[in-house]
């Protein structure tokens, strides 16, 4: 099961607040058991004080990483090399890497051609790039913003990340995938649409578009009809004939 998968949760202090790091923990206990939870900085720095209380409370361990020199990101290379030890450990089943940092992208890839799992988190910053390299990428503003309402109304349409997939490019995707996996009467398996879309747009997340679900996110489009069963639901384009 996806929930049961142990995950690497590696964390760059340097590009993330302490602020998220309940909704960061809650968050990838959907998706696995944080086996590792590591957090890399400089921690003689006085702007990293206020993770103290944040790292005894979630059991967070932090991994010291002196600035040797100014210019130079010692952060990320720890991360990195950590990283891969726990690749070789062969003791997960995938990665979590949180920094809104482009300089992880090469890891992501190389993490994934080892047939690891790769959830990526940052902020709407975050470079298309590291994006792109992770199987799914979370927006902490969005978890944040969706754990503090979560309705069905949307609440972030006029907060786009520049980068961010379009409504307009998910629905022609949409469109695309239904004709692609449907049956000869037009109808596709909603669950299998979701993660064809998840495949392609590893940022797509509903709660992007203010929805904490799949099935009321696409009917707000307008461009579908949906056909509920007692297991299951499907979707079909409403110019299909």
């Amino acid at each position: 099961m996806e929930n049961d998968k142990k995950i690497a949760v590696l964390i760059d202090a340097d590009n993330v607040s302490d602020r998220y790091i309940k909704y960061i923990i809650d968050e990838i206990s959907n998706h696995g058991i944080p086996t590792y939870k590591r957090i890399y900085g400089d921690w003689t720095k006085p702007q990293l004080a206020s993770w103290k209380n944040v790292l005894l409370n979630y059991s967070i361990t932090p991994i010291q990483q002196y600035s040797y020199t100014t210019g130079k990101n010692s952060t990320d290379a720890a991360l990195i090399i950590d990283a891969m030890d726990i690749l070789y450990s062969n003791n997960v089943d995938g990665f979590c890497i949180v920094s809104s940092d482009s300089d992880f992208t090469k890891l992501a890839s190389r993490l994934r051609e080892a047939g690891m799992y790769v959830i990526g988190m940052g902020e709407k910053k975050t470079p298309t790039p590291f994006i792109s390299a992770c199987e799914q990428f979370k927006y902490l503003e969005v978890l944040v913003s969706m754990a503090s309402k979560p309705t069905e109304t949307k609440i972030i349409k006029d907060e786009p990340k520049v980068g961010m997939t379009s409504i307009d490019k998910i629905i022609d995707a949409i469109k695309t995938i239904i004709t692609e996996i449907s049956d000869e009467d037009g109808w596709a398996h909603l669950g299998k649409l979701g993660s064809t879309l998840n495949k392609r747009y590893p940022d797509f997340d509903t709660r992007n578009y203010g929805y904490t679900k799949l099935t009321p996110f696409v009917s707000s489009l307008n461009h579908f009809k949906i056909r509920s069963t007692k297991t299951n639901k499907y979707i079909r384009n409403k110019e299909f004939k």
